[in-house]
C-alpha cells in the first residue's frame, strides 16, 4: 500500500513540476512580444535619399496605446495621443515637431510640416491604418 502512495506522490509531483515549466515558458513567450501599455517602439525605417536636397524617410511603428489613445506622434517619435486628435486630424494638437520647430497643417489636413530656422521643412503624411 505504501510502495502505492509513493508512486503516486512522485507521479504528481513531476506532474506539478512539468506543469510549472510549461507556464514559465509561456509567460516568458509572452513578454517577449509585448509592449508596455502608453508605449510605442519603431518596427521600420526605411530612408531614400536619391532625390538631390530631398530625403523621403519611412517608419512604421507598433504602439500598446490605453482606451481613447491611438498611435500619432509626439516631439518626432512615435507615442500614444488622444484620439480625438487623429480623428478630427488636428494633427499640431498631439506636438509632433522636435523642439524649435513650428507645426502647421497641410492645406487638406492630410499632415503636417515641421519648419526649423533657416528654411529647413520636414512634411509628414500619416499613412490611413490598413484593415486588420
Amino acid at each position: 500500500m505504501q510502495a502505492g502512495v509513493r508512486t503516486l506522490c512522485a507521479g504528481s509531483g513531476a506532474s506539478l513540476c512539468c506543469l510549472l515549466l510549461l507556464w514559465l515558458i509561456y509567460s516568458h513567450l509572452l513578454k517577449e512580444g509585448q509592449l508596455a501599455v502608453g508605449t510605442c517602439e519603431i518596427v521600420m525605417l526605411n530612408r531614400d535619399s536619391s532625390q538631390p536636397r530631398r530625403t523621403i524617410a519611412r517608419q512604421t511603428a507598433r504602439c500598446a496605446c490605453r482606451r481613447g489613445q491611438i498611435a500619432g506622434t509626439t516631439r518626432a517619435r512615435p507615442a500614444c495621443v488622444d484620439a480625438r486628435i487623429v480623428k478630427s486630424r488636428q494633427w499640431c494638437e498631439m506636438t509632433p515637431c522636435s523642439e524649435g520647430e513650428v507645426c502647421g497643417l497641410l492645406f487638406n489636413r492630410s499632415g503636417w510640416t515641421c519648419t526649423r530656422g533657416g528654411g529647413r521643412i520636414k512634411t509628414v503624411t500619416p499613412l490611413p491604418k490598413e484593415p486588420s
